[in-house]
Parts: structure tokens; C-alpha cells; sequence
């Protein structure tokens, strides 16, 4: 099945809310269970329809054909599982049958309920392979699946009670249609979406104008990635405050830059989880989305360029894929350069991860090759304000960070 460009990935946008009718007596009699940080990001995902067409956590039937046609069992194109899982033990604690409401808690309050339409066991190996290509252990994604627990709940959600967004990502936090609406008053009509987890130097910087330029869109969208942290990530509220200051230092005018995040916990998929987040960035309002090297990718597990030759193999999908190369510090360009119209390759100076972190953790004032100081100066203020003295995740970091999610009592 083929979208119209501009319409939500299934031709309508999900909205699965229930926070006006809830009630305490109701809910209070239902069977629940506390759900993680992820499950309960999925959840809002769900009820606010970033996952269109998705209305809550797949069947058996929709996993088998993601996983081997990469599209739901109605037919459209879908290429990770969204899953809950739950354990035996709890399940049969529970005496959780199908048909049942069951009631999903989180940081000890309601969050949503899921109507229980199948409990099925699953080969969580033939499922990480086929998601991830590779039973190496040293994938992030591989051990995330393989440590899922032994039974799956599919059926739908719906929010109960609305999350509360701590700052400072209150104010980049938009659900689809709210983010719609924006785009539109903007006077977007063709918007190209960055996915970042990282803070931006030069050569995001030029990334971004590149495919600006290819795209021919009215404007950027920054997607930051928000989720799950592993020990030597940025931390969230530099990636984010960082890319908002790309635009108020005047990098990008007013009227072709807007940053926005994305609750998601990255899996690491290379190619399929490329095709993912284009069609949740569809969701979004976006008509095309920039694909640079090694998208979404980690270690070597995946041809550089295979999140470029997805697109090719499976049918259009409603969004434009914009693929770029390589964007380096040329000293003979005196400037960031492309590798497709930069000569001078044998003088290249990568903008490595390896060379950001020393810039940051030495707190060498940068160059203006590496990271705009404007960039620079907010990342700094980030690492002592919400760092504890780093702009990397630590443990001292996610053992006192604030969460991006605080959940009240309904109405509260």
C-alpha cells in the first residue's frame, strides 16, 4: 500500500486518548502491571500517534509480517516490532486472559490501558536476526531483544492519564498533530527532518543545508532522539539546547530551522530502523528525510550506505529519502566540504566523534571547524547544569538526572 505524500503513514493519524473519561473506581478494579521507561515512551508514542497506523503493542500476526515482509499484515510498509512483553509468571499471576483491560502503571501511577487481544510466546533469536541481521552479542539491539522477557501482549492502548514533559524539553515536545499545526503556521509545505542523537558541529551543520538544498524544502525540522542512554552519549538536554542554538545564534535564519524530540529508544538497526524512522517522521509532517552514512547504524554491522538502498527495495512510502555522503573540515576548501565536490580527499580532517569528545572534555576552546562557539558555550552550561561536570552520560548522570518524563495523579 502507497501513502499520499504529506498524509500520516495508514492515511489517518491515530489518537488513542481516554484522559477525559477516566475514572479511579474503574481503573482501580482492573488487573495492572508497571511497565519501564520504554514500554511507557511506546505507549505515548502509540496514543499520540507517532506510530501511526499502529493503535497499541502488535499480535502475532503483525510481528510475523514485519519480520518477514517488513510491512504490518494490512500491508503497509513497517520495519521494527513494537512489542510488549511481559513475563509468564506475571501473566499467570495475574490470571491474564484474552478480552481482559488490563491497566499499565508508570512511576506508580496510571498511564494507559491496553485491551488484551493475544498472549503469545516468541523466538526472540529469529527475531533479532531478522530485525538486526547479526547474533552478535556485541549489538546493542541484539541483547535489548534477546533479554525480552518470554510472553508478548498485543492489543490496543489508550492513554489515560497525559505524561507530564520536564524541562527543558517541555517546550520541543509536540505530538503529531500539535507539530502539524505548527509546520503549517509556519507555512511549511515541503520539510526535511534531521534525526540526531548527538549535538551538532560543523559538519551536521552543513548536513542539514545540504539536504535543505537538495530537498528543496520550506524548512528543517531537528528530531532529536530521546530515550534510552548508554555510558558515553550526549546527554539529552545538550543535544537538544545545542540545536536550538544553531538557530538563535542565526546558523539557520528563524523561518527554516525548528527543533523538536522524538521519545524513542534507539535500536540500532542500520537500514530497517532507517525505514522506521522515516515513516514515524511522516507522522511528524515531514515530506522528506536526510539519510546520511551509516544511518542509524553501530560498529561495522552495516554497509555504510545500506540505509540509502533500503528505499529502493521496498515501495514508496509517502516520504522522500534524502541521502548524502560525507561532510569533512577541508583546510585547502578553508571550510566544511562534501566528499561529492571536495578535491582535496588526501587532506580531509574527519569530524570524529573521537576529536568532539576531546574538544569537550578538555574544554579546548574549539576551532571554528569543529563546533560554533555559540554551540560550544551551551554544551558547556549543559555539562554543569545537568551533566555532573561531563556532556557524556555517566553514572552519576542517570543516577540523578531529571526525568524527561514526570507522571502525575490523573487531573493532578
Amino acid at each position: 500500500m502507497v501513502d499520499n505524500t504529506l498524509s500520516p503513514h495508514g492515511g489517518q493519524l491515530v489518537e488513542r486518548l481516554a484522559t477525559q473519561s477516566f475514572s479511579a473506581s474503574f481503573h482501580g478494579s482492573l488487573k495492572s502491571i508497571p511497565v519501564n521507561d520504554q514500554i511507557a515512551r511506546e505507549c505515548i508514542n502509540i496514543a499520540y500517534g507517532v506510530f501511526s497506523p499502529l493503535e497499541g503493542f502488535m499480535t502475532k500476526e503483525d510481528v510475523d509480517a514485519v519480520l518477514e515482509k517488513m510491512a504490518l499484515a494490512n500491508g503497509y510498509v513497517w520495519s521494527i516490532p513494537i512489542v510488549l512483553d511481559v513475563s509468564e509468571r506475571d501473566i499467570d499471576e495475574m490470571a491474564l486472559v484474552e478480552g481482559d483491560t488490563l491497566l499499565l502503571t508508570y512511576q506508580d501511577q496510571p498511564l494507559a490501558t491496553l485491551e488484551v487481544e493475544q498472549v503469545f510466546p516468541y523466538d526472540l533469536e529469529h527475531m533479532a536476526r531478522r530485525v538486526y541481521g547479526t547474533m552478535d552479542e556485541s549489538h546493542p539491539g541484539v541483547v535489548r531483544t534477546t533479554n525480552l522477557k518470554d510472553r508478548f501482549i498485543g492489543g490496543k492502548v489508550s492513554l489515560v492519564n497525559e505524561p507530564g514533559i520536564n524541562p527543558p524539553f517541555d517546550r520541543f515536545w509536540y505530538p503529531p498533530a500539535q507539530l502539524r499545526n505548527m509546520l503549517a503556521d509556519k507555512g511549511w509545505e515541503r520539510v526535511v527532518a534531521h534525526q540526531t542523537r548527538n549535538v551538532p558541529h560543523v559538519g551536521h551543520e552543513g548536513f542539514m543545508k545540504g539536504a535543505w538544498f537538495a530537498s528543496g524544502a520550506d524548512g528543517v525540522l531537528v528530531s532529536a532522539v530521546i530515550g534510552e542512554k548508554r555510558i558515553g552519549d550526549y546527554i539529552d538536554e545538550a543535544i537538544v539546547l545545542a540545536q536550538e542554538t544553531l538557530r538563535n545564534a542565526g546558523y539557520f535564519g528563524e523561518d527554516v530551522h525548528a527543533t523538536s524530540v522524538l521519545m524513542w529508544d534507539m535500536r540500532y538497526a542500520g537500514p530497517k530502523e532507517a525505514v522506521f524512522h522515516a515513516i514515524v517522521r511522516k507522522n511528524m509532517g515531514c515530506t522528506h528525510h536526510m539519510f546520511g552514512r551509516d544511518h542509524a547504524g553501530v560498529g561495522s554491522f552495516y554497509d555504510p550506505r545500506a540505509s540509502h538502498q533500503i528505499f529502493q527495495e521496498i515501495p514508496p512510502i509517502g516520504i522522500v529519502p534524502v541521502t548524502m555522503g560525507e561532510w569533512w573540515h577541508c583546510p585547502a576548501c578553508e571550510g566544511v566540504a562534501y566528499e561529492g565536490l571536495c578535491g582535496h580527499r588526501d587532506r580531509k580532517l574527519d569530524l570524529s566523534g573521537t576529536l568532539m569528545r576531546q574538544t569537550l572534555e578538555q574544554e579546548i576552546t574549539p576551532p571554528f571547524l569543529t563546533f560554533r562557539p555559540e554551540v560550544f558555550d551551551v554544551v558547556k552550561e549543559c555539562t554543569r547544569e545537568y551533566g555532573a561536570g561531563s556532556s557524556f552520560v555517566t553514572q552519576e548522570y542517570l543516577a540523578n538526572r531529571r526525568p524527561v518524563i514526570t507522571m502525575l495523579p490523573p487531573g493532578g
